[in-house]
């Protein structure tokens, strides 16, 4: 397989909790997500990820990942469990029962380009320790914050440990590599969008584009 396209879900539904800026951009309704969900049955080169530990992730988006079938990776926010329409610590382990890998959002959804010394230990060190706490397994895999990353941030990932990092830089990725973009669910998506998103290969001029973005981003400080 030369590439994969790994999609975000952020909330699904009716929000219970009042937006952060911006974030209604990307919380999609319970029938635009069963028509993604119904788009990826059945193919291994689409992955699916869920960012900022929204209670939809088990209310809503579970029971309809289980009937097709599907397997998720869930990224959560661990100093936010249990906040109002957040998961809280039944909710990480019910994925986790479930079958679906989880890994770690940061601890305050904070842009992890600008966090002092004691803002990096808690988002890099106690939100992992705390989520492998509740799944009882190494939690290793990040979803960086907001898409927002320099060289100084993929160092401390890689001393951190982290296996694989996902970011917000849109297109498809390699399979195996440590830096994985993804594409968020839009608040507008349709048919279309999904069609355009899965199956259309970004012409020569758009890749260069997009390697030159993401390589600006690796190299600044």
């Amino acid at each position: 397989m030369r590439s994969v396209v790994n999609l975000t879900v952020h909330g699904i539904g009716p929000p219970a909790r009042p937006f952060d800026p911006g974030e209604q951009d990307t919380w999609v309704t319970v029938e635009q997500f069963e028509q993604v969900l119904d788009a990826v049955t059945g193919r291994t080169d689409v992955r699916l990820t869920f960012d900022d530990g929204n209670a939809s992730d088990v209310e809503i988006a579970l029971p309809r990942l289980r009937a097709r079938g599907l397997t998720a990776e869930f990224f959560v926010l661990a100093g936010l469990l249990g906040e109002p329409g957040r998961l809280d610590e039944d909710g990480v382990r019910e994925l986790v029962r479930a079958g679906m890998p989880v890994g770690s959002h940061g601890w305050a959804h904070r842009d992890w380009r600008r966090l002092d010394p004691g803002q990096t230990s808690q988002e890099l060190g106690d939100a992992h320790r705390l989520l492998t706490k509740l799944t009882g397994r190494p939690v290793t895999r990040v979803a960086i914050p907001f898409g927002s990353y320099d060289r100084h941030v993929l160092r401390r990932l890689r001393l951190a440990g982290v296996t694989r990092a996902y970011t917000s830089d849109g297109g498809p990725a390699r399979p195996g590599s440590w830096l994985q973009a993804r594409t968020s669910l839009r608040h507008d998506l349709d048919a279309d969008w999904t069609r355009r998103v899965l199956d259309e290969r970004p012409s020569p001029i758009r890749r260069a584009r997009a390697l030159a973005a993401r390589t600006v981003k690796r190299l600044r400080g």
